[in-house]
């Protein structure tokens, strides 16, 4: 074997196609999008378009609803919460909140804070400070000796206003 005889495997680089090379490339002229017409221009993106005729995503009814005054919280189970106390990842002898629920890796998104539901059992008497409880949750912390302490969630528009200290946070005040 010789450095000169070193080769790649067959078909291990393929060479890509220049297109619009000239006419003996096998690509030239046109460069593979026919004659004219709006698809042989560049910059062409008609993703639904069906020609003028009404396109199906706009035949087909409207269903549902958005509520854009929708608030989002964090569901977190009691029993997950049982979990993480008993793993060592949370403290059931300081206030358990968003931040700390966050720092255990239960409670992901919730812009408007935690809210707590009865899924599970508890058996650690522990201090809850949520946005929100159902009664199954709050029944269920209070049978194992602690409390639950709803707070009002505040809006993540107004929170970001308190921190850069505008006229409409001052006014909030």
């Amino acid at each position: 074997m010789k450095l000169n005889d070193i080769r790649d495997n067959p078909g291990a680089r393929k060479e890509r196609i220049r297109v619009g090379r000239g006419i003996g490339s096998g690509k030239g002229k046109t460069g593979g999008r026919g004659q004219k017409g709006q698809k042989s221009r560049s910059g062409v993106a008609i993703k639904g378009f069906e020609g003028g005729q009404m396109p199906l995503h706009m035949r087909l009814p409207k269903r549902g609803f958005n509520n854009p005054f929708a608030k989002d919280y964090a569901e977190v189970n009691i029993g997950q919460v049982q979990k993480l106390i008993e793993a060592g990842s949370l403290d059931a002898t300081r206030p358990i909140d968003h931040d700390a629920l966050k720092a255990a890796g239960v409670a992901r998104g919730g812009k408007h804070g935690v809210r707590l539901l009865g899924k599970g059992e508890l058996t650690a008497k522990a201090q809850f400070k949520v946005a929100g409880a159902s009664k199954g949750a709050i029944a269920a912390v209070e049978k194992a000796g602690g409390a639950v302490e709803v707070i009002v969630a505040k809006d993540p528009a107004e929170l970001a206003a308190a921190k850069k200290g505008t006229a409409k946070a001052r006014a909030a005040k």
